[in-house]
């Protein structure tokens, strides 16, 4: 008769578990040496557990735009933060509305907290206008028969104390002669009667077509802009940031250099920022200098390569134009060619600000303008009170589920409680090396996550272990119980987790903040779960049936066929044939 034959799940099980002993126990080594090379013996902590800086932002309404303050762009305003925060590499910073006008930023400590400081609230409003006048920054002095002030085309000073020309290719520049102050001002009035769009035929000739009535406007406009430009004192923080109130994309306006030793007069944007693709640091070894590279998408490119080509025939400072960042001009090169395709801003940068300035350009502009309202440090006392107690609480539970799996399950509680140790070997160093790998930071709602897997992990052994009971109390020995409790053991486990990870895995889409590192948590300790019941718990278990002390059935091993009401082994017994009487003749 041929033996039956032996799934070859259950006999690879039982012939090689300690191969999967040593994988898990190679992952555990590996892990925890990872966690020291990367210098993380410790998960990075949320703001509520370690500290952090508290940011309110107040939204600020320009002038004639009070409904551009709505839900849709608060809502906007807090992706980009998010996108600018995550990108300085800044972990489990939280960014959320409060009320119609307030935007909370919480950053926890020990992160770039004052780089992202200086990130969130900065509008990054992006414009490539043409410079239609430039002059030293101070007040221009009223025209006198003396009057020698000679402000040139740059925003640099010279040796001289006049500004020298930026420039656009690589450095190259050429110094162009100032004007004196009337001159200044007629050419301001000269850049709002033309067209301001330069072309290489027409600067300061007025418009054909223009009536009594527009050149009336255009003449009380030039004077306006005029005063407001020999007016405006770009040493003054207060003055620049009114200089750059309310302008808008399709005026021409007036702009003080970032560092305040230039101003401008600029016509109306030609390129916008939002038609920036990406921008990059760098550090220019020619020039020794740090510089912003930008790439433009496709319409920004072909608007770049009609004005460049526009402004190479003007003579400076009408070759120029501004790279003006929130109404600051950055840069003013001059061009000496057509360009397209990609730009670069120079400026007295460090890496730090050159970075600083890739990173805001690169995701893009707010759409409202913030005002700081208030910062305030918050400590760490609460927070490390809530874990403490909440530490407790998981204490508690975790020596409830000890003294239930000893007083019930007696030896197999050493199966249990080292299969608990192992996932949370796991879960700590995971958790210690997803805070450089992608900026997780554990907080308190994550401790409660990770203290709900302890009942997870528990609740899987024990739907092992019963499996293997019942096939005891069915009558059979341990080590084919073990094999034969398995496959239906492995089923019920697997569809159980497979529900707590669906359950975390729609918290974490649905929900912001805190409750993502709950949920989180959640998904990350039910995975381990299903690691450490394939690669530890079964295997040692299959092992443990191969000893004396289990295979017995001692009192204390938890299987004890007697305890568990075992029935007698089941036997064949061959069937006899009745003996047939001989047939009459």
């Amino acid at each position: 008769m041929a033996a039956p034959k032996k799934s070859r799940g259950a006999a690879g099980g039982q012939g090689r578990p300690g191969r999967s002993l040593a994988l898990i126990l190679i992952a555990m080594v590996a892990l925890t040496g990872g966690m020291f090379l990367a210098d993380q013996p410790t998960p990075r902590l949320g703001i509520d557990l370690a500290g952090g800086t508290s940011i309110t932002l107040e939204a600020k309404s320009e002038p004639g735009q009070e409904s551009a303050i709505n839900k849709t762009n608060m809502d906007t305003a807090v992706q980009i933060m998010e996108r600018r925060v995550n990108g300085l590499g800044v972990s489990e910073a939280e960014v959320q509305t409060q009320g119609d006008r307030n935007i909370i930023v919480n950053i926890p400590k020990g992160t770039n907290s004052a780089q992202a400081r200086d990130q969130v609230g900065t509008t990054a409003k992006l414009y490539f206008r043409p410079v239609l006048t430039v002059a030293q920054g101070t007040p221009t002095p009223k025209p006198s028969a003396s009057s020698s002030g000679k402000p040139t085309s740059s925003g640099k000073p010279t040796s001289s104390g006049s500004p020298s020309a930026p420039t656009a290719d690589k450095g190259k520049s050429s110094a162009t002669p100032g004007a004196s102050a009337t001159t200044q001002g007629r050419a301001v009035t000269g850049a709002l009667k033309t067209d301001t769009t330069p072309t290489p035929k027409a600067s300061t000739t007025p418009k054909a077509d223009a009536t009594p009535s527009a050149s009336a406007a255009d003449e009380a406009a030039a004077a306006k802009l005029q005063k407001q430009f020999a007016e405006l004192d770009c040493s003054s923080k207060a003055s620049r940031a009114e200089a750059a109130r309310g302008a808008k994309p399709t005026d021409t306006v007036v702009a003080c250099s970032s560092e305040g030793d230039a101003k401008y007069v600029l016509g109306p944007s030609e390129v916008s920022g939002t038609e920036v693709d990406n921008a990059k640091a760098g550090f220019d070894q020619q020039r020794g200098m740090w510089i912003v590279n930008m790439e433009f998408t496709k319409k920004g490119s072909k608007q770049f390569q009609t004005i460049t080509k526009k402004l190479s025939a003007q003579q400076s400072p009408q070759n120029q134009f501004a790279i003006a960042l929130d109404g600051e001009v950055v840069s003013a090169p001059q061009v000496n060619t057509t360009l397209s395709g990609s730009a670069e801003i120079s400026g007295s940068f460090t890496q730090q600000s050159a970075e600083d300035l890739a990173n805001v350009l690169s995701y893009g502009a707010l759409p409202l303008s913030f005002k700081e309202q208030s910062v305030t440090t918050v400590t760490a006392a609460l927070g490390g009170e809530q874990l403490q107690a909440g530490l407790i609480a998981g204490a508690i539970g975790l020596a409830l589920v000890v003294i239930y799996l000893v007083a019930y399950y007696r030896g197999l509680a050493f199966i249990a409680l080292l299969s608990l140790l192992v996932s949370g070997i796991l879960t700590y160093t995971l958790m210690s090396l997803l805070g450089p790998a992608i900026g997780f930071a554990l907080n308190l709602p994550a401790v409660c996550g990770a203290i709900v897997a302890i009942g997870i992990t528990a609740d899987s052994f024990i739907v092992y272990f019963e499996r293997v009971r019942d096939e005891i109390r069915e009558g059979r020995t341990l080590r084919p119980a073990v094999e034969r409790a398995w496959p239906r053991a492995r089923r019920t486990i697997l569809v159980s987790d497979f529900v707590s990870f669906l359950a975390a895995a729609v918290l974490f889409v649905v929900t912001v903040g805190k409750v993502q590192g709950f949920a989180f948590t959640l998904g990350l300790t039910t995975l381990l779960d299903v690691v450490v019941v394939f690669l530890f718990t079964k295997p040692l278990m299959t092992l443990m049936a191969r000893t004396k002390f289990f295979a017995s059935g001692h009192p204390w091993s938890g299987l004890d066929p007697k305890r568990l009401g075992a029935k007698p082994p089941l036997r064949r017994s061959r069937r006899v044939n009745a003996p047939t009487e001989p047939k009459e003749a």
